[in-house]
């Protein structure tokens, strides 16, 4: 990968992590991303809107998806084959599998998700049946630790915050925010921070 294609899937990658900023001024879990189209520049924008909706499917992806194809749209889902996605955290198995569904190109994320991560963090559903097997079409390629490091402190100002939704808030005066990072043993794609 030449420098100029690495500062731009980096300046992509800020635009991300805007929107998962957005999302946190509105006491949702920050999670941003932005859809690229090789000709068309930024074509869909998303971030999580799980608490305002109230409904646990309105994820980024989900969003920036149906702003690209929601009606008047002059896009037809087939655009999507020519995307790439920018995601501060790996997408979760539901969203790889629709990313899969609608045949995007290819995904850069930030962050790992080791616990619900459909893009390799758990299951592999970009790649056939999820563990790797099985057919290609509808693979995408997957390239992690973008921003990695401002990803993850991100999530962390959101987690250190009282949460006034739930049934019965925890309170979260005795917690700390922690800045540090722990290095990343073996990233896939290159790692980037």
């Amino acid at each position: 990968m030449s420098e100029d294609e690495k500062q731009t899937h980096l300046t992509y990658m800020r635009e991300a992590l805007a929107m998962a900023e957005l999302a946190l001024q509105t006491s949702e879990t920050p999670v941003g991303c932005i859809i690229q189209h090789p000709t068309h520049g930024t074509i869909g924008r998303g971030m999580n809107a799980t608490n305002r909706t109230r409904n646990g499917t309105m994820h980024a992806e989900f969003i920036a998806i149906n702003q690209i194809l929601a009606p008047p749209s002059q896009y037809t889902p087939d655009i999507l084959k020519e995307c790439t996605l920018y995601v501060t955290v790996e997408p979760c198995i539901m969203c790889a599998s629709l990313l899969r569904q609608f045949g995007i190109k290819k995904v850069f994320f930030g962050a790992s998700n080791e616990k619900f991560g459909g893009t390799g963090g758990v299951l592999d559903v970009h790649l056939g049946n999820g563990r790797g097997i099985g057919g290609k079409e509808g693979d995408y390629e997957v390239s992690g630790g973008w921003l990695r490091e401002e990803a993850i402190v991100m999530l962390r100002r959101f987690y250190v915050q009282e949460n006034e939704r739930a049934p019965e808030p925890r309170k979260k005066a005795e917690r700390v925010l922690k800045l540090e990072v722990e290095p990343l043993g073996e990233l896939s794609g290159n790692g980037v921070d």
